[in-house]
């Protein structure tokens, strides 16, 4: 894709969470001369926002100085944002552009389409994330290599010479934050995000209260429950909240891939009862197959673990002496621990760290010191 420049000078968030947060600094330190607002309910975290110098201008709420932006971001929670569309609406200057970063796109479209504002929005999804919430935890490079999905009201995908101006105003921003534009009809960006991010979070979440459900009173399937059981339910630790409004605003995608989903289980089960060896076979086979062809080179919508094992004798000082080893280099822990699981051949203490860069250096400083390690 053709590099596009930002030339938009004034932009305002509505909403400075996570999201909203990390694409402000971005901004900031990619075009530090970019002015900009921002309005939320927690004025605390604006203040702090300023401090940090990446806000320049703290808004009371919708009025009239959002007459002087460019762009303005919708960054709440997706049901909020198409609310705040009409609130908006009386204070758009002439040529100025509204998106969002919503993870639902249909919902926010028809409401545009309502609303008579199609020549003046364009939809986003920056797809990155994290288990923490708020401005607090935002970082400019956040969105770093992420996918950041543009979603046109006219549901356009051709090449760039065709893009809009709108269109490529938003790839501008998307390529300045170090993102990877990706630009999709809208529907089909539900249907995409209701399989690979939507779905997964469901099937996780009811495997975990599966297991719940099926637990002895002492409860000895929690006690046992770690490495392949905790890595594919990871995703289950989310926000209700945000999950339900996601489910809701995303329907109809969601249930057809639950309908598919339901339906190959079925199979499957089938197969397990009918003792079918060779169909059993083929589905861990194909399984593999398409799962080692996802690149790891860009972030996707679930968050990424930055993960390994390290094969230690269980004696004192053990842990202290790789946590000497890490810090010695300036490299960050998140969470040290003991694998009391290692049936896929993990070893006996896992590490995780905050980002790619520490994990790698991490494991190249490990290696030198004779540890044996698993990639997890």
């Amino acid at each position: 894709m053709e590099q596009f420049t930002i030339k938009d000078s004034t932009m305002a968030f509505i909403g400075l969470g996570l999201i909203g947060g990390s694409l402000a600094r971005g901004l900031k330190r990619a075009r530090p001369d970019i002015r900009i607002m921002a309005y939320m309910r927690t004025r605390s975290k604006l203040e702090q926002a300023k401090k940090d110098g990446i806000i320049d201008v703290i808004l009371n709420g919708i009025g009239e100085e959002l007459l002087e932006c460019d762009i303005i971001f919708l960054c709440t929670p997706v049901e909020y944002n198409a609310q705040y569309l009409s609130a908006i609406r009386p204070y758009l200057k002439p040529g100025a552009l509204i998106t969002d970063v919503g993870s639902t796109k249909t919902d926010i479209h028809e409401e545009i389409l309502r609303q008579g504002l199609s020549h003046c929005f364009v939809g986003g999804h920056p797809m990155a994330g994290s288990e923490k919430t708020g401005y607090e935890h935002s970082t400019d490079h956040l969105l770093e290599n992420a996918y950041y999905i543009v979603t046109p009201p006219e549901g356009l995908t051709e090449p760039s010479a065709s893009y809009s101006d709108n269109i490529c105003r938003l790839l501008a921003v998307a390529q300045a934050v170090g993102a990877i534009p990706l630009v999709l009809d809208y529907r089909e960006h539900d249907r995409v995000t209701a399989a690979i991010s939507h779905l997964p979070h469901l099937v996780a979440s009811s495997l975990v209260n599966l297991v719940k459900d099926s637990d002895s009173p002492e409860g000895i399937m929690r006690r046992v429950a770690a490495g392949g059981f905790k890595d594919i339910t990871r995703i289950a630790s989310c926000s209700p909240e945000m999950w339900e409004q996601i489910c809701m605003t995303n329907a109809g995608p969601i249930g057809d891939m639950l309908e598919q989903y339901i339906g190959s289980l079925q199979d499957i089960l089938d197969q397990i009862r009918g003792h079918k060896d060779k169909e059993i076979y083929r589905l861990f086979e194909k399984s593999r197959t398409y799962r080692d062809s996802i690149t790891d080179r860009a972030k996707g919508p679930i968050e990424p673990s930055y993960e390994f094992s390290v094969d230690v004798v269980d004696e004192v000082g053990s842990i202290s002496t790789i946590a000497v080893i890490l810090a010695a280099k300036g490299i960050s822990i998140k969470n040290i621990g003991i694998n009391n699981n290692r049936e896929h051949g993990e070893g006996a203490l896992k590490i995780a760290f905050y980002d790619e860069a520490s994990m790698k250096e991490a494991w190249e400083r490990l290696e030198k010191y004779k540890f044996e390690l698993v990639r997890l």
